[in-house]
């Protein structure tokens, strides 16, 4: 880890106990507070100088290599997960830094936090097999190539 992800990782951490202090909401409230304020903060470091914001430099970087850390960044988290020696805090750290990574690569395409609400909003209510099972329906309808 370079010393800007970790001055950005200590950035973050520090915001969300600020907000979990101020909260007497529910968990999941929170959770999706924290989530607005960080996708907000991402989409204001879009296009920002690259010498003083980690956020700035994937983006610099471009969507590819947003990408690819995203994928790195999910990688470690499943190593995490299947250790033996399970340290729920370092899991819960990997998380952290897959949800961020998410959000860097979605804005990078321009897929904000809205349209990805909005998707989860429609399949609310609907079981996993079933939205599954639709999206495989779609694909068979439409092959890509």
């Amino acid at each position: 880890m370079t010393e800007q992800e970790t001055e950005g990782e200590r950035e973050r951490r520090a915001g969300a106990r600020a907000a979990r202090a101020q909260s007497a909401e529910p968990e999941q409230t929170r959770l999706g507070e924290e989530i607005a304020r960080l996708a907000l903060t991402i989409a204001t470091r879009k296009g920002g100088d690259p010498n003083t914001s980690w956020t700035a430099q994937l983006f610099a970087l471009g969507p590819e290599a947003c990408a690819r850390k995203f994928g790195e960044e999910a990688l470690e988290a499943m190593i995490e997960a299947l250790r033996e020696s399970q340290n729920p805090k370092r899991l819960a750290s990997e998380a952290a830094d897959v949800l961020y990574h998410l959000l860097v690569m979605c804005a990078a395409r321009g897929v904000s936090l809205a349209a990805i609400e909005a998707e989860l909003a429609r399949r609310a209510g609907t079981s996993g097999l079933a939205e599954k099972a639709s999206r495989s329906k779609k694909q068979a309808a439409h092959p890509k190539g």
